[in-house]
């Protein structure tokens, strides 16, 4: 494979990946020669890093990411502020709740209670500031750990993670539901209680009470 093919594969991969790749994982996605691939990667990252553009590859969280350069942020905040008005859907809550409840979280985790994939919404919680990485996983593969922001706190109107509702209060909004809006009608972020009716029974069933915060 020639190496502006490679090169085309990379900057693919970490446009769509959302989180840091680690070389490992590139290397187990692309195969070939470990020297090579490697060489590719960190020309294609100082050809980023000396021409105008918007993008720059880093190193971050023991991987390799695509973000914003730090030149052009006053535009993107101005997006990020319309990204963060806007409404989360049913799916964004109640992601962001199984992450507030069992923080720090691994992607599989949260996809093992909520039983989707998770790929998608979890980069349009990064991208709203509400979730942030926390860290990696000290277990094979090492798999990075989700965690909410201080943003978080100031969206639900919340003092502190002490302040989330129990998981009996969640339970107790089972007969409300029933009555409530379609699920598929997203939430607006009227704190707290929006936090609240996010969470259905069944998927607060699925959350470990002794996993909250303390």
């Amino acid at each position: 494979m020639e190496d502006s093919k490679i090169a085309a594969i990379l900057e693919a991969l970490l446009f769509v990946s959302g989180d840091p790749l680690s070389f490992d994982r590139i290397h187990q996605l692309i195969g070939g020669e470990r020297e090579r691939l490697m060489f590719v990667l960190l020309e294609m990252k100082k050809g980023w890093d000396q021409t105008d553009r918007g993008l720059s590859i880093i190193e971050v969280a023991g991987g390799y990411q695509m973000v914003t350069r730090p030149e052009v942020s006053p535009w993107v905040k101005v997006l990020e502020r319309v990204k963060i008005t806007t409404r989360l859907t049913r799916p964004g809550l109640e992601t962001l709740a199984v992450i507030a409840y069992r923080q720090p979280v691994t992607r599989a985790e949260i996809e093992s209670i909520r039983g989707v994939d998770t790929a998608g919404v979890l980069r349009t919680l990064m991208e709203r500031r509400l979730v942030k990485i926390v860290g990696r996983k000290e277990v094979p593969g090492r798999p990075i750990m989700y965690g909410t922001t201080r943003w978080f706190l100031e969206y639900f109107g919340l003092s502190d993670l002490t302040a989330l509702p129990t998981l009996k209060e969640m339970a107790d909004l089972a007969p409300a539901e029933a009555t409530g809006s379609s699920v598929s009608e997203p939430l607006t972020s009227e704190p707290p209680s929006a936090f609240v009716t996010a969470v259905t029974p069944a998927a607060a069933a699925d959350l470990n009470p002794e996993a909250q915060p303390s």
